[in-house]
Parts: structure tokens; C-alpha cells; sequence
């Protein structure tokens, strides 16, 4: 049993895989995820688990160049991402953006519009 990080077997499977420029999402109990790409459903009830608890627990463990959300993000989502160098983008083209995605965590999380894609970096 690990000590610490994540203990999802399926995300952790799909995070060690993550390689340079590889892009990931973490998304809203809402967002449309194409059938092609995998999701890690993380979703219990509306809710649960947040979105920030979510991108915490991933960030710690995987290098991030940049994150892309949409322009409609709110606030409150965008103060979460304070340390991630952001591109945003109209709502549609975010959708569009997650077919090319690894796999996709989808949260409890009901504040609308808190999704973003992240781009993996290298730690040298």
C-alpha cells in the first residue's frame, strides 16, 4: 500500500504514463467527455470531490507547463490555478481541445465551467 499521493489505481496508472506535452484534463461533473478518450470517473455525488481538492492531489505528483481553460471560467476556478500559466479559449474549443486528451478526471465539482486541460512538463 503507498504511503502517500494517489491511491486511485486507474489514475495513477494513467499518470506515470504522462510524458512531455501530453495533455490531460480535469473536469466538472458536466463537461461532455468524447467516448474516445478515458475517464477516471472520481464523481460520487454532486460535489464530491471537488475540483480544487482534485487538482491538488494531481498536481503534486505530475509537472504541468501550462493549463488551457475557457474564457467563461469563473473566478473563483481561475484563483485555483494561480501558480499554472494559463491560455484561455471559447468554451467550444475546450471541448474540441479534449479529444486529444490522454484521459480525462472527471469530479463531483457542480460550479459550472471548472475544467481545465493541462499540459505535462518535464522536472529538469
Amino acid at each position: 500500500m503507498r504511503r502517500h499521493g494517489i491511491l486511485n489505481s486507474e489514475l495513477a496508472r494513467l499518470i506515470n504514463r504522462l510524458g512531455h506535452t501530453d495533455t490531460w484534463a480535469v473536469a466538472d461533473c458536466g463537461l461532455p467527455i468524447p467516448a474516445s478518450v478515458p475517464v477516471v470517473d472520481l464523481a460520487v455525488v454532486f460535489g464530491v470531490p471537488r475540483f480544487a481538492e482534485v487538482v491538488d492531489a494531481v498536481l503534486a505528483e505530475v509537472v504541468v507547463e501550462s493549463g488551457t481553460i475557457a474564457d467563461s471560467t469563473p473566478a473563483v476556478v481561475r484563483e485555483m490555478l494561480i501558480d499554472v500559466p494559463l491560455v484561455e479559449t471559447p468554451h467550444d474549443e475546450l471541448k474540441a481541445l479534449l479529444s486529444g486528451c490522454s484521459f480525462v478526471i472527471r469530479t463531483g465539482e457542480t460550479t459550472p465551467y471548472a475544467n481545465v486541460i493541462f499540459r505535462s512538463g518535464v522536472p529538469f
